[in-house]
């Protein structure tokens, strides 16, 4: 083997070393697993071209898990049974630890928040299992609710759990609610892929001309 092809070869088995690290590095589960992947990818045709057969399969083997694992979380993602949505009071001991727990990443990404559920706003946690995956908090305006916050623990934040309080849509038109507008300051709103609209600087659902189904991705 030539000292060039020497090189490559060993770029490529560091690089596939530096792509495992880095997976482990991750909060968010679908990251980790796609990092994973594709570190253990490079691996498996590093060893196999070092004729390091053991280690070849061992990362396939690896690799089939996170292929396992990405096609269940991608089916999950827009699953109502895979999810649960509570209310909640504004002086829930849970709902307090929350916000305490993840304040300064959700001062991050919606600053306007003042850090508690004020007086006439709704709270509802949504988790899966006995994980909490996020917080939505909404203010009555006439037969508006407003998004007050609509946070997702970094774990889940490659998904939109937030839309299964959207599209549970008896939790808001029973209580007279029409339409969800979301706040302009929220950073990386997710609002058009479940079914929302432009509306100036922020996001507008019309609760009662859609179903829960109109708000599932077709894709």
């Amino acid at each position: 083997m030539s000292l060039l092809a020497t090189y490559w070869l060993e770029l490529l088995g560091w690089g596939g070393s530096a792509l495992l690290v880095y997976s482990l590095l991750q909060r968010r589960v679908l990251r980790f697993r796609i990092l994973n992947l594709l570190g253990g990818s490079v691996l498996i045709t590093f060893n196999a071209l070092m004729g390091v057969w053991p280690m070849v399969a061992l990362n396939l083997v690896t690799s089939l898990i996170n292929v396992y694992f990405i096609v269940r979380l991608r089916r999950e993602a827009h699953d109502e049974a895979a999810y649960e949505v509570f209310e909640v009071g504004a002086d829930d001991a849970y709902l307090r630890h929350t916000l305490r727990s993840h304040a300064s990443d959700i001062n991050k990404l919606q600053p306007t928040f003042t850090g508690e559920v004020l007086p006439g706003e709704e709270a509802f946690i949504v988790v899966k299992g006995d994980e909490t995956v996020g917080v939505v908090v909404i203010r009555r305006d006439g037969t508006i609710a407003r998004v007050m916050l609509d946070y997702v623990t970094p774990k889940f934040r490659d998904f939109t759990p937030g839309e299964f309080v959207w599209r549970r849509s008896d939790l808001l038109t029973s209580r007279g609610y029409r339409h969800v507008m979301t706040h302009p300051a929220q950073v990386n709103p997710y609002y058009e892929e479940i079914g929302f609209r432009r509306n100036g600087d922020a996001w507008l659902l019309d609760l009662d001309v859609r179903s829960r189904k109109d708000l599932i991705p077709t894709a």
